[in-house]
């Protein structure tokens, strides 16, 4: 049976606030991302060797071995971005049934990365449109800082499956979520949904060009990704997901920096 796919319903650069206000999300084409950020699509596409060498995901409690990833943490205020000490990632249960309430220590994203002139502009540009849309209005701080974690994902199809979103339709706590596609290799599946938390719409589409991008109101739009399959033997789905937050990281009160050895 031929696999059915939706096409993803792109918004120009010019839109993409103004987009997001409206719909509660926004999806962009690697051209557009690019423009976007303010990079050559190439210099994004240079990033995309660090997921061959991403370590397992030892925290899946469904026991699977589908997930690999690494980790980081920065704020980004006034355009500038700094990186903060190496942190766990933390949600409430209310966030993640699955794996909520746990400290995750995932491995570090590589400095080499992190040092690339093209990611830097990436998260400025997501904090931008993150002060744009949620810190507007009269009681906004001009140049607000913005807590951002970035995570780096390989799902791949060692067991004949693997789950992009194991917890199910989410929300992530936050208040802007970006899924950036890296690149897919012999899967079918991986589709998109987003619907609206408190009301009756949704969408669903898949992406399949390599630095694609959702962008979600996370307040108001739940998000999953459907499960992959292989079409050939090793195949993967590669994505970065950054979020951005106001105020504090997620869990700044039970979670500190890494532990001495971590």
């Amino acid at each position: 049976m031929a696999q059915v796919t939706f096409s993803p319903p792109f918004t120009p650069p010019p839109a993409v606030a103004s987009q997001l206000r409206q719909a509660g999300y926004a999806v962009l084409s690697p051209a557009d991302v690019a423009q976007w950020i303010g990079c050559d699509l190439a210099d994004l596409m240079a990033l995309n060797g660090d997921w061959a060498t991403l370590p397992p995901d030892d925290f899946l409690k469904d026991g699977g071995r589908y997930r690999r990833r690494r980790h980081a943490c920065f704020v980004v205020q006034g355009g500038q971005v700094q990186q903060v000490p190496h942190r766990a990632h933390w949600q409430p249960v209310e966030y993640n049934a699955l794996h909520g309430g746990m400290e995750r220590w995932f491995a570090p994203m590589e400095p080499t990365t992190i040092a690339k002139p093209a990611w830097q502009r990436l998260l400025a540009a997501l904090a931008g449109v993150s002060q744009d849309v949620f810190a507007a209005g009269a009681a906004a701080v001009a140049d607000a800082p913005w807590f951002v974690e970035a995570h780096q994902f390989r799902i791949d199809t060692t067991d004949g499956i693997g789950r992009p979103t194991p917890e199910g339709a989410h929300r992530d706590g936050v208040d802007l979520v970006a899924v950036f596609l890296v690149g897919r290799d012999g899967v079918k599946g991986g589709e998109t949904r987003v619907f609206e938390a408190n009301g009756p719409s949704g969408q669903r589409f898949t992406l399949t060009e390599p630095w694609s991008l959702l962008l979600l109101d996370d307040a108001r739009m739940i998000h999953e990704s459907t499960p992959i399959q292989p079409l050939t033997e090793g195949g993967y789905r590669d994505t970065l997901v950054v979020t951005c937050r106001r105020g504090n990281f997620q869990g700044a009160d039970v979670v500190g920096a890494a532990p001495a050895g971590a």
